[in-house]
């Protein structure tokens, strides 16, 4: 079996209670089933990957180790979307050992599958759920909010609440605040507790 690599967009060190308990280390990928129209990761995604294995990869953040071991931190993936490499995070999960704290930020626009296999090694998924409303998701992403609603469900059904923080962004243009307070009355409906309110800030070109 072919070795599986990481499409490697870039690394960022050293983030505080950003993307996870503790210090944190922000590794993007490439790829992304979606095509929102104010992409925040378009300059990033645009760039070239550098593939890289699971040890590779280890050897270029674990000289963060000493943050991380101190603070109950790790690494987050993102990207891009970070479930499709889903596979690659079970691997990596081998590599590093349960010392790290594992968090995968993902707007859960992929397979059930693909899920599952991100479930059963990280600790913690941040999840960007643009906006409840099916109409609403659609002309933003391009994408089916009933995929998104449904592997909601799961991991709240699977790893619990606790291990899932959901953003609900006001995207101008596209939502309103009332959109925004329906989307936080549904997530709490569905059992969510971790929801962080913010605005998207359009920089015209």
């Amino acid at each position: 079996m072919a070795e599986l690599l990481f499409p490697l967009l870039r690394i960022v060190r050293l983030r505080m209670e950003t993307d996870g308990e503790g210090v944190t280390s922000l590794i993007a990928g490439a790829g992304c089933p979606l095509s929102c129209k104010w992409c925040l990761n378009a300059p990033i995604l645009q760039q070239p990957p550098t593939p890289v294995s699971a040890w590779e990869l280890f050897e270029r953040v674990k000289i963060d180790d000493l943050y991380f071991r101190a603070t109950g931190g790790g690494v987050t993936f993102g990207g891009g979307e970070s479930l499709l490499h889903a596979p690659f995070l079970k691997v990596f999960r081998e590599v590093c050992g349960d010392v790290w704290r594992i968090y995968a930020e993902t707007s859960l626009h992929v397979s059930r599958a693909l899920v599952e296999t991100a479930a059963e090694v990280t600790d913690g998924f941040i999840i960007d759920i643009k906006d409840m409303n099916p109409d609403i998701y659609r002309r933003y992403t391009g994408g089916d909010a009933r995929l998104v609603r449904d592997n909601l469900c799961y991991l709240l059904d699977t790893v619990g609440a606790a291990r899932l923080r959901v953003r609900v962004p006001l995207i101008p243009s596209f939502n309103t605040q009332t959109d925004c307070n329906e989307s936080e009355r549904l997530l709490r409906q569905m059992g969510v507790t971790r929801i962080e309110r913010f605005s998207y800030i359009r920089r015209e070109s």
